[in-house]
């Protein structure tokens, strides 16, 4: 654009999701150079918005959109809106007059997790390695202290992922501390570690967890300087003056020294969170075969469900349960032995 004409009383808006490719011409004083952040709306502002959204949809008495509104955090507008469309349209295909909490709940659900993929074929081999898989992260996230709370776990596939451990934060959070960090990472690795002692092999189930717990120990130690190696500095400078048809690209402004102790520093964080989940779930093996025969016999399981299953000392599911009811009625002695 060359520049404005100078009318009086026009003001020119525009909006977008990329201010960092603008041409630094259109951000002169005179042109666009007022800028308004318009963020992800807060717990009130959710509820606000959800109140807009939920004004022509019955809503029974039981339905509460501040709760809704703090089972939600980090959602846009739009995907808002897309739960309450989503509760509509589930009340309406079981012929309810008004939307009830539950349909609430599976709507989010869906929005978070992904659609439900129940008429995928699946063994009973890689059922009970995802049951594993899922229960070590839930597991690993239950005893690590000031981790989100777990709000669902599933082994029904849902999109790409044959299972899910979703985490909810109890409230909005804008910045994270090492320690939560490095509970992340452990709760992440979970997964891969239950895998590796209840199978004594791997599956390519971990992908997508080893590549977000390798990105956010790479952030840790390059970007926020919580690495006590490296010290509170930061390593690769980001290209700022990217434009149309750019790719961004972070320049490498350390000594190959420096990027040899980054790669071993990185290794070091991720594998001493893996030793610890490791060490959670070997110190808990009972709870994670409970938490495994659960989602085995039940697919979906609730937060409320998963502190239920870990406070028990007897299995709640499968063969042990049964087993377990039946030495109840019989006075002949039990003894447990564990895989």
């Amino acid at each position: 654009m060359d520049g404005f004409e100078s009318n009086e009383g026009v003001i020119l808006i525009a909006a977008t999701n990329r201010p960092d490719v603008l041409d630094p011409a259109l951000l002169r004083p005179g042109r666009f150079d007022r800028q308004v952040v318009v963020p992800r709306p807060d717990v009130k502002g959710r509820e606000m918005i959800l109140k807009v959204h939920a004004k022509k949809v019955p809503l029974s008495e039981g339905v509460n959109l501040e709760t809704i509104a703090r089972g939600t955090p980090g959602f846009s507008g739009a995907d808002l809106a897309n739960v309450v469309n989503e509760a509509a349209l589930l009340a309406a295909r079981q012929d309810k007059t008004a939307v009830e909490p539950i349909d609430f709940d599976n709507a989010k659900d869906k929005v978070l997790m992904g659609v439900e993929r129940r008429s995928m074929v699946i063994s009973d081999v890689e059922k009970k390695s995802t049951a594993y898989h899922e229960a070590g992260h839930t597991l690993v996230a239950k005893m690590i202290p000031g981790t989100d709370p777990v709000h669902k776990v599933s082994i029904i596939p849902r999109g790409r992922a044959l299972g899910v451990t979703m985490q909810l934060p109890i409230e909005d959070k804008h910045s994270y501390s090492r320690e939560s960090l490095l509970a992340r990472i452990a709760v992440l690795m979970g997964g891969r570690a239950a895998e590796d002692i209840i199978f004594n092999t791997f599956t390519t189930g971990a992908g997508n967890d080893i590549e977000q717990a390798t990105e956010m120990a790479r952030k840790m130690v390059c970007e926020w300087g919580m690495s006590d190696l490296m010290g509170p500095l930061s390593f690769g400078k980001k290209d700022e003056s990217i434009f149309l048809g750019r790719e961004m690209a972070t320049h490498k402004n350390y000594s190959e020294q420096t990027a040899e102790r980054i790669d071993d520093e990185i290794k070091r964080i991720v594998d001493e969170s893996y030793q610890r989940a490791r060490t959670i779930l070997n110190e808990n093996l009972q709870k994670l075969h409970n938490l495994s025969e659960c989602l085995i016999e039940k697919e979906n399981l609730t937060g409320a469900e998963v502190d239920v299953i870990i406070e028990s000392d007897t299995p709640l599911c499968g063969a042990g349960s049964r087993q377990t009811a039946e030495v109840a009625v019989s006075p002949v002695q039990h003894t447990d032995i564990q895989a």
